[in-house]
């Protein structure tokens, strides 16, 4: 006998009705995901906004890139 023979995939041993609520159900796993990781990097950027609106000049002047000296 063939290994080919022998191997079995579960779509074909399953009910086609059991079939579809499984493929129904990672469909709604995969945008739950998707909405979370939204969610996720909404929450990140709005707490690195509020990070940099609660820094003082002098912390904003250390991290410009600019050479200030050339300025005076």
């Amino acid at each position: 006998m063939d290994k080919k023979e022998n191997k079995v995939s579960i779509k074909e041993t399953l009910d086609s009705n059991v079939l579809s609520r499984l493929q129904q159900k990672k469909k709604e796993l995969k945008a739950l995901e998707e909405q979370k990781r939204k969610q996720e990097e909404m929450r990140i950027r709005e707490e690195r906004k509020r990070r940099e609106q609660s820094k003082t000049f002098e912390q904003l002047l250390d991290e410009s890139n600019l050479d200030w000296k050339q300025f005076k």
